[in-house]
């Protein structure tokens, strides 16, 4: 598996690319039978930092079989409430995969990127809050510039932006689960005959 992949949200190939990438380690981790986890973190009272709570809004159809969101517009998850939701899914689930999804501040030449790193995601590092690390899998959207004044960025982070970045995040996701579902159901059906 590869560590670290970059897209941009602009490149029209990108959807196809990251729901190739998705789909093989959701097919796996379902095959082993662990519950995937999409959890989305970030706060609707931000701009900047609402990437994951979108993501989460659009995901949250999905909610079938073996795949679970966690962080919505409704019910986000951020700084104040991650603990006890980390705490939550692993009492619930036994061996979850969790894809953690969060909103990134990086360098001018990166926004509008989507990374993805085969490890966890370390919440709250651009505005220096102390958060353990979450996630098996994190899928960052670069949704403005890093500055000194973080706060502010994210304050004034255009919505254009980061909706761009929860479209083809979503969009992705949505593919890589029916991509899997069919993986899934084909490799069943051959176990069958």
């Amino acid at each position: 598996m590869i560590e670290n992949l970059s897209f941009d949200s602009n490149d029209k190939r990108s959807v196809v690319l990251i729901s190739n990438y998705l789909s093989n380690i959701i097919s796996n981790e379902s095959n082993k039978g662990n519950p995937i986890v999409f959890l989305c973190i970030g706060t609707d009272r931000s701009t900047g930092d609402s990437l994951g709570p979108l993501v989460g809004n659009k995901l949250n159809l999905l909610t079938r079989n073996n795949l679970n969101i966690y962080g919505t517009l409704k019910n986000p998850i951020h700084a104040k409430n991650l603990t006890e939701t980390m705490n939550e899914i692993n009492t619930t689930f036994n061996s979850p995969y969790i894809i953690a999804i969060d909103a990134c501040l990086g360098k001018l030449n990166s926004v509008g990127n989507i990374f993805i790193n085969n490890g966890p995601l370390y919440p709250g590092t651009a505005l220096n809050k102390n958060l353990p690390p979450v996630g098996d899998l994190s899928i960052t959207g670069i949704v403005n510039i890093y500055a000194s004044i973080d706060f502010m960025i994210l304050q004034n982070t255009r919505l254009y932006n980061v909706m761009k970045l929860a479209d083809v995040i979503s969009t992705s996701i949505h593919q890589a689960i029916i991509k899997s579902d069919l993986c899934i159901n084909g490799s069943r059906m051959k176990l069958h005959n």
